[in-house]
């Protein structure tokens, strides 16, 4: 059964090390893309913080980002929303008060006020420099919870892999811990981790199914690529599941097909190998 979808993470799977797109993969994407094969980005991103990266490639892309809490066209127009309940907010912003200073509230609004902190350090040593590429997106608000005017997309983590693994068992053995889903992404090597609280229910992998059903396409017509915890759901979905060669343990044990690293073009060493292999121009 030919390809017809393409769902791609971003980060360790279609940057590189220098996060960029590199030229084979930019090509490998619009080759699938003129074929008539829908390509999607997956990735625990903001749209705006994604968006730089779907400017690399020439191809239409649809945006399935948050982790699957929102999907959006290339330009901006919103296909699919799951908000996490602002109650459902406040709760999990007071049960993990320890790592407030590590906690951001997301929402969906057009530019300003995005990004909701209690206090903004530009100069973290760990975080400045995500502050700094975002500083348009970001407001500072006391007590956090006061933010919660509206539903939000999510309740954002980032630290330290040690501070973010007990975020997330504290998050995971909460009483009202099926109100929520809990995504982690880890890197290891840079000692660095984020966890991402949304929508009940929502993953990757679940708002992979919801609109690839949508758009009449079966998961056997389905090649997704990964290399990071929060994208399980969406590999396990997948008829053709792919892993990064730099994934992380986990995903590599499952017998999925391994691609390339990302610093060795794997994305289209795969895209080249499931989807192009049997077409012709």
């Amino acid at each position: 059964m030919p390809v017809r979808f393409i769902a791609l993470d971003i980060d360790g799977t279609l940057l590189n090390s220098h996060f960029e797109v590199s030229p084979a993969n930019r090509a490998a994407i619009a080759k699938a893309a003129r074929r008539g094969v829908e390509v999607a980005l997956v990735t625990g991103r903001r749209y705006d913080f994604a968006v730089p990266v779907a400017r690399q490639v020439d191809a239409p892309l649809t945006m399935i980002v948050n982790n699957g809490a929102l999907v959006r066209t290339k330009d901006g127009e919103a296909l699919l929303r799951h908000l996490l309940p602002r109650e459902t907010a406040k709760r999990v912003i007071l049960a993990t008060a320890p790592w407030r200073d590590a906690t951001v509230v997301v929402f969906d609004r057009p530019s300003a006020n995005q990004m909701i902190l209690e206090s903004i350090d530009w100069e973290d040593p760990t975080r400045g420099g995500y502050y700094s590429r975002n500083r348009q997106f970001m407001a500072a608000v006391t007590p956090l919870e006061s933010c919660l005017s509206e539903d939000p997309l999510q309740v954002m983590y980032t630290g330290s892999v040690v501070a973010m693994r007990e975020a997330e068992i504290t998050l995971r053995r909460v009483q009202f811990a099926e109100d929520f889903t809990v995504a982690a992404t880890v890197y290891e090597d840079r000692d660095f981790s984020m966890i991402d609280v949304i929508h009940p229910g929502v993953t990757k992998g679940t708002t992979l199914a919801e609109w690839t059903a949508a758009r009449g396409i079966a998961r056997e017509e389905i090649l997704a690529i990964g290399d990071n915890h929060n994208d399980l759901e969406m590999l396990s979905f997948a008829g053709i599941p792919v892993v990064m060669e730099n994934s992380v343990a986990e995903l590599k044990q499952r017998g999925w097909h391994v691609t390339r690293s990302n610093d060795e073009d794997g994305v289209a060493a795969a895209i080249e190998r499931f989807a192009l292999a049997e077409a012709t121009e």
